[in-house]
């Protein structure tokens, strides 16, 4: 084989006999936590790692995270930012005081990354979140290297804080030389400056996910599966149960997740409520569990009940690729997986039935509530829309993902 210098940077990418260039990347997320995120860029490298690209991966905290991309070959490495900088939440990043004292920190920090990536010896640095955007962009012009940003968040007014979204769409345009992008929904959040350099790849799931388990017997279990927080809708899950549960006294509910994100009030309140809402002995929560397949594949029916529009909704593809039965919120990425051929005509209806599954409202738990029974009255129906939802799934396949991440990162 031999090397080849880049024309930008004078690196050396190494060029096997085959042709296909084994390209030197640096990942960058700024959490140890195993956040969707995280776990989809996990499913890529571990396709590409060492046969297309020789990955590295530096992270800003430490966790489980790290220990999951060394389990798979990928050297990582814990480079520390600042716990009060890293930790603070998409709501306070702009107040004037974080603001300065995040400033400050970070001007300490970007040296430190600039020097990782080169020490690296990156040929391509790719950010996976938007703290790890942020940074990245400063710090990988400073090592003289081009990025990529995988952008897993829709840079919208009603998923972010105005000014954040401004500046955010801002970097898209004027930071990376790629953007890769998790759904339509998220493309479309994007200035048209950005769009012409993004490409669509919807997270991948593994030859696993795609295992189904027979029809759950007993009394049917409704469940919602997610990290707890606010938009995740486990308050919108817990009061349609309630409402739910006096017409279908042997139906049970089960919150499988925890906060992961300094949301353990949240979760605190939300452990609470079914207690209030008098369905605490209808009610399991499981914690956070290292697989959710097993959960899911018991599940009757799940529910996915985002208050606000979410990027993409990687639970409901699961769902759909294990052939469970799904009701979810007609909002953000969500149609795309269950109703792909819908085209939006402004219609704000209660409840859809969608060919792969049943879309409600956000924020609705009236329509949320009738969702659920709509799903447990007619099992033939449910069972139909489920097994459609499977066939669909292969778009999904991780194969499809990788290629397409390939083809950005190749660019």
């Amino acid at each position: 084989m031999e090397q080849r210098a880049s024309a930008d940077n004078g690196t050396a990418t190494t060029v096997h006999g085959s042709g296909a260039a084994s390209l030197r990347v640096l990942v960058v997320d700024h959490t140890g936590q195993e956040g969707g995120a995280e776990l989809a860029l996990l499913r890529v490298l571990e396709r590409l790692h060492g046969t297309r690209a020789d990955v590295r991966a530096v992270l800003f905290s430490a966790g489980p995270f790290a220990g999951r991309l060394r389990a798979a070959g990928v050297p990582t490495a814990v480079l520390a930012l600042d716990p009060t900088v890293n930790g603070t939440s998409r709501e306070r990043v702009l107040s004037p005081a974080t603001l300065a004292r995040s400033l400050a920190r970070t001007a300490r920090f970007v040296p430190r990354l600039a020097r990782a990536i080169r020490e690296a010896r990156a040929e391509l640095v790719v950010a996976n979140s938007l703290k790890a955007a942020i940074l990245t962009a400063v710090a990988a012009p400073l090592a003289g290297r081009r990025w990529v940003w995988h952008l897993h968040d829709r840079l919208a007014r009603d998923y972010l804080p105005t000014p954040l979204v401004a500046a955010l769409r801002t970097l898209a345009v004027l930071g990376p030389r790629a953007i890769v992008v998790n759904s339509r929904a998220t493309l479309a959040t994007l200035p048209t400056a950005a769009r012409r350099k993004a490409t669509l790849a919807y997270p991948g799931l593994a030859a696993g996910a795609f295992e189904t388990a027979p029809a759950p017997e007993g009394a049917p279990l409704v469940g919602l599966i997610g990290r707890v927080s606010p938009t995740k809708g486990q308050r919108e899950f817990l009061e349609a149960a309630a409402v739910v549960s006096p017409s279908y006294p042997d139906v049970r509910f089960r919150v499988v997740g925890a906060a992961l994100f300094g949301e353990a009030a949240y979760e605190a309140e939300i452990r609470a409520l079914p207690g209030s809402l008098g369905i605490a002995d209808r009610v399991e929560f499981t914690g956070w569990v290292p697989d959710v397949g097993p959960h899911l594949r018991e599940l009757t029916l799940l529910v996915h009940a985002s208050p606000v529009p979410e990027p993409f909704g990687q639970v409901v593809v699961e769902a759909a690729a294990a052939r469970v039965p799904v009701v979810a919120t007609a909002a953000g990425g969500v149609p795309e997986i269950l109703d792909p051929g819908w085209a939006d005509s402004g219609r704000d209806d209660a409840v859809r039935v969608a060919p792969l599954g049943l879309l409600v409202r956000p924020g609705d738990v009236d329509a949320l509530a009738g969702a659920i029974r709509l799903a447990l009255d007619d099992p033939p129906a449910r069972a139909a829309r489920a097994a459609a939802a499977a066939a669909d799934a292969a778009r999904f396949a991780i194969e499809r993902t990788a290629e397409r991440v390939w083809e950005a990162w190749a660019r």
